[in-house]
């Protein structure tokens, strides 16, 4: 396939690990300039030092919009030019609303990182694509934003959201800026389960495969599930490995101007979840 990648500045909030850290080292290695963000500073600094002279790492809160501003500004500065905008930072505070008292903070982060912070990305590099005549944003979304279920009506919401802010923003700015929505399906080697607050909420997503799918995990945690569970070359593969999403983050990125991928979901095809 043609490198559409090599060359083009990209700038990804939630650098730092899972699907941003992925993506980072992904892009750079077909010859991206990668501007990596990430709230975690020392993190952030270790993921730009691994990749090289090919990312700048740029310490950003992505709920302050003038910090994403000020993200946008220092890659512009660095090359003169934003062209796909990477909207990752994220967190999944799964609880029921009977844990409002537990989860009350832990929603209010959730609004603030993953509505606001897609919108603060959004807005941050949108005059900049528009006075370029082109660039690309995608924004990580999930599978949760497809259905409201029992135990993630909070980050169900957000999600819900970033679909909405993403699919207005392609009708807005048609032939200018592509846009991408990218909804991961479970994906449990990102760390995104550190931050949920009741560990049953995942119920919603599972429904009847809940305690068929929770043994194949106990499982998988375990290390006792035979061969085929865990290799992507069976048809019962019940997990992704986070790699197979970046791979797909990068697909989009990698496609000539004119072709813009809308949508992508990927499953492992032996998993159990049902939105």
């Amino acid at each position: 396939m043609t490198n559409h990648v090599s060359d083009k500045v990209i700038v990804i909030t939630g650098a730092a690990s899972g699907f941003g850290q992925l993506v980072s080292q992904k892009t750079a290695a077909l010859g991206a300039k990668v501007v990596c963000a990430d709230i975690n500073a020392d993190a952030l600094e270790a993921v730009v030092a691994e990749i090289g002279e090919a990312a700048i790492a740029v310490p950003t809160d992505v709920t302050d919009l003038t910090a994403m501003q000020a993200l946008a500004q220092a890659a512009v500065e660095a090359h003169g030019r934003i062209d796909v905008m990477v909207n990752n930072a994220g967190i999944m505070p799964l609880a029921f609303y009977a844990d409002h008292e537990a989860a009350a903070a832990a929603w209010d982060k959730c609004i603030d990182i993953n509505i606001k912070g897609v919108l603060h990305g959004i807005t941050a590099v949108h005059d900049q694509m528009l006075e370029q005549g082109r660039g690309h944003v995608i924004n990580l979304s999930s599978i949760y934003g497809n259905f409201p279920v029992v135990g993630a009506a909070v980050y169900g919401a957000t999600k819900a959201a970033v679909n909405f802010l993403s699919e207005s923003l392609r009708m807005e700015s048609q032939g200018k800026i592509k846009v991408t929505t990218i909804r991961p399906t479970g994906v449990p080697a990102t760390g995104l389960s550190g931050a949920v607050v009741n560990p049953e909420a995942v119920v919603g997503i599972l429904g009847h495969h809940a305690a068929s799918y929770g043994q194949l995990m106990q499982a998988g945690l375990a290390g006792e599930l035979p061969a085929e569970y865990t290799d992507a070359g069976h048809i019962e593969y019940y997990a992704l490995d986070p790699e197979h999403l970046a791979e797909q983050i990068v697909y989009a990125i990698n496609q000539p101007w004119g072709v813009s991928i809308g949508d992508i979901t990927v499953r492992a095809s032996g998993d159990g979840y049902i939105l």
